[in-house]
C-alpha cells in the first residue's frame, strides 16, 4: 500500500535525488550544505522506512521493490555529481566506477536470484560497506565547503573513504557473484537433467 508511512518515506527518498543534484549546481558553500542536508534526510529515511515497516508490520511488495531502487539511484546520482563537480577526479574516478558497476552487477544478480526464488542475506561486511559509503558520499558532497580535519580536508577524507568503500565493494560484490554463479550452475544442471529425462527412448539427439 503506497499510503503507508514506510513507502511514503521511500518515495520521498527518490524525490530527494533530483533535489540533491540540482542543489549541487548552486554556488558553494550554500549549494554544498543544502545538498548535504537533503542527502542526510535521504540517508535517515533509508534506515527509517525499513525499520518502521518491520516494527509496524507494514512490509509490502511495493516497499521491497522501491527500497533497493531508491538506494541505487541515490548512490549513482551522487557518484556522478561528485565526479562532475570535481570532488572526485583523476585516478579516484576508478573507485567511483567500481562502486557504480558493483551496484549494477548486484541488481542484476538479485533479479536473477529472485526468479529462482533464492534469497541472499546481506552480510555484516556488506552493511559496513553501505554505512561507510553513505558517510563518504556525504563528505564528498560537502567538498571544499567543509572544515579542515588537521592536515586533511573534507574532500581528502571523502576520497580516502571512497577507496576504502571500493575495496569493500569488490569483496562483497565477489560474494554475491559467487553465490549467483553457484545457483546459475545448479539451475543449468537441473535443466539439462530434466531435458535428458524427457528425451524419447532411442533418441540420440
Amino acid at each position: 500500500m503506497i499510503s503507508s508511512l514506510p513507502n511514503i518515506l521511500t518515495l520521498s527518498r527518490i524525490v530527494a535525488i533530483p533535489v540533491i543534484v540540482g542543489l549541487l549546481f548552486l554556488d558553494p558553500p550554500l549549494g554544498n550544505w543544502l545538498a548535504f542536508a537533503t542527502y542526510t534526510y535521504a540517508c535517515v529515511t533509508d534506515f527509517l522506512d525499513g525499520y518502521l515497516a518491520r516494527v509496524w508490520e507494514q512490509q509490502s511488495s511495493l516497499g521491497r521493490f522501491l527500497d533497493p531502487i531508491a538506494d541505487k539511484l541515490l548512490v549513482a546520482a551522487v557518484l556522478l555529481m561528485v565526479v562532475g563537480t570535481g570532488a572526485v577526479h583523476g585516478v579516484s574516478v576508478i573507485a567511483a566506477g567500481v562502486i557504480l558497476c558493483r551496484e549494477i552487477l548486484v541488481s542484476g544478480l538479485r533479479e536473477f536470484l529472485a526468479e529462482v526464488q533464492v534469497s541472499v542475506p546481506v552480510s555484516r561486511l556488506a552493511k559496513w560497506k553501505t554505512t561507510l559509503q553513505m558517510v563518504v558520499l556525504g563528505f564528498l558532497i560537502v567538498d571544499g565547503a567543509g572544515p579542515m580535519f588537521g592536515p586533511l580536508s573534507t574532500t581528502d577524507i571523502g576520497v580516502i573513504g571512497l577507496w576504502a568503500a571500493a575495496v569493500l565493494t569488490l569483496i562483497t560484490g565477489y560474494d554475491y557473484l559467487r553465490s549467483g554463479l553457484h545457483h546459475m550452475g545448479g539451475r543449468d544442471a537441473d535443466g539439462a537433467k530434466a531435458a535428458k529425462t524427457a528425451r524419447p527412448a532411442g533418441d540420440t539427439g
